[in-house]
């Protein structure tokens, strides 16, 4: 089971976003490659600390996470938080701002010579129906993306000679004082172009439209953000391509309701089925179902039809589909039936006598709820 990110950080829920922040230098500094050559443990340890801080540190999607756990994020196929689907480029990337001038605090890192720039992301919504969402399903998009131009050529930087970044002496009271930052020239790659065709921007980029198929696993929720890695924008030269953020929005069905895992259905049956008892046909997320009502049923009784909800996004089963029975009541007799019901008034079978098994609204509510 995957462990949970406060843990990994070392931290609570109510920790600020510095908290957040120092606790994941310290973590990072403590599991950093450059400490632990060829530690394939502390490597995961690096990736898990670099997930959790992605997921913690952005106010949106620590919010899901609070609610919703891992399946907020883990959509399978490639999607989720990040960190463990990140290579080490992607982390020194994405983090490098957390230690400073250069990823690292001190340690190798990337700050000997260029840094891979990464590209820009896409972000896309895509419409589920219910039935989608229950079985999990394929879908290709088209997206206009950034593709590095047929025939760009690029050179070493003049600035940094291909080092990514320049160094720097400064005089101060305490003698010369030497620090790097990136290359301004070349943003940190080490590298300019040399020649690109003319349909190409100015950094050797044009834009093309690419059909992107997106597995999309069951029990996604609406809101949840899965991630296509590679399927952004391209960077510039020896760049690492970005990544392609779906957004998923639930479209609403027509008879089902949806409750996390459970499924709601109003079913209206009228007076005489509910008296005599009947078998009905209903709506399901997977196809028609067929149910029997018992004689006598009362409206307000809920049927819990087992695994017939939206499977579990971390595979823990099916949730289920609750049938809520609704007599309708006639607003209307002809004046047989108005005799009938006069007459039955009195009748000790139509008076009502609830049993204990038969539990109020506010009971069922409860129940629902505890």
């Amino acid at each position: 089971m995957k462990k949970d990110f406060y843990e990994i950080l070392g931290i609570t829920k109510s920790a600020s976003p510095d908290e957040i922040k120092k606790a994941y230098r310290k973590k990072a500094l403590e599991f950093h490659p450059d400490k632990n050559p060829g530690d394939a443990k502390a490597e995961e340890n690096f990736k898990a600390c670099a997930e959790a801080y992605e997921v913690l540190s952005d106010a949106s999607k620590k919010a899901k996470y609070d609610q919703y756990g891992h399946q907020a994020f883990d959509g399978g196929g490639g999607f989720g938080g990040g960190g463990h689907h990140m290579n080490m480029d992607d982390i020194f990337s994405q983090f490098g701002d957390i230690f400073g001038g250069g990823f690292g605090g001190g340690f190798g890192g990337n700050s000997g010579g260029p840094r891979r720039v990464k590209g820009s992301n896409l972000r896309i919504k895509v419409k589920l129906t219910l039935e989608e969402i229950a079985n999990g399903v394929e879908k290709k998009v088209k997206v206009k993306r950034k593709i590095q131009a047929p025939g760009v050529k690029y050179k070493t930087c003049s600035t940094c000679n291909g080092q990514g970044q320049v160094l720097r002496v400064t005089n101060t009271i305490l003698g010369r004082m030497q620090t790097s930052a990136t290359c301004s020239s070349c943003g940190g790659a080490g590298q300019t172009i040399d020649s690109k065709p003319n349909n190409a921007d100015a950094y050797g980029m044009i834009m093309e439209d690419e059909t992107v198929s997106i597995k999309i696993p069951a029990g996604v929720v609406d809101g949840m953000q899965l991630k296509v890695s590679g399927k952004g924008n391209d960077a510039p030269g020896n760049g690492i391509p970005g990544d392609l953020i779906v957004a998923i929005e639930e479209l609403e069905h027509e008879f089902l309701k949806r409750e996390g895992e459970n499924l709601h259905y109003d079913l209206y049956i009228s007076f005489p089925e509910a008296v005599l008892g009947v078998s009905k046909e209903i709506e399901a997320v997977n196809g028609k179902v067929r149910i029997k009502l018992e004689e006598g049923i009362q409206s307000g009784k809920i049927l819990r039809l087992k695994g017939k909800g939206i499977p579990s996004l971390n595979s823990y089963g099916n949730g289920d589909l609750l049938v809520h029975i609704n007599v309708w009541t006639p607003k209307t007799l002809n004046k047989e039936q108005r005799i009938f019901f006069e007459n039955s008034l009195s009748d000790v079978n139509f008076v009502p006598h609830p049993e204990k098994g038969d539990k109020s609204f506010f009971d069922k509510v409860k129940d629902m709820f505890s």
